[in-house]
């Protein structure tokens, strides 16, 4: 293997170390924001229905993490891809509701 190659894969490496906390962080998020929802519109009708929309997936993805069956999944570039978009989705809706 070439300096150059080895040197490329090292930095890869590195770079994909820390892909694990994405998903804790992004799944802490969804659920601080889902319960903050909660907590700021209750007394509203169907609350607690939209606000589970925003927390079950966020408190979801957390628990998958510690799950190793589930990190290997987790792992595969179409899922990170599906969990990026649906989490965007889903702090939009957060935002928006």
């Amino acid at each position: 293997m070439s300096s150059e190659k080895k040197e490329k894969t090292e930095k890869t490496e590195k770079l994909d170390k820390y892909w694990i906390n994405n998903y804790r962080m992004g799944g802490y998020m969804l659920f601080a924001c889902g319960l903050i929802n909660l907590r700021y519109q209750w007394g509203e009708p169907e609350i607690i229905s939209r606000s589970v929309l925003i927390f079950g997936p966020g408190a979801a993805v957390l628990v998958s993490t510690y799950v190793p069956a589930l990190v290997t999944i987790l792992a595969r570039r179409e899922v990170k891809a599906i969990v990026a978009i649906g989490g965007v989705a889903l702090v939009a809706f957060a935002f928006s509701n």
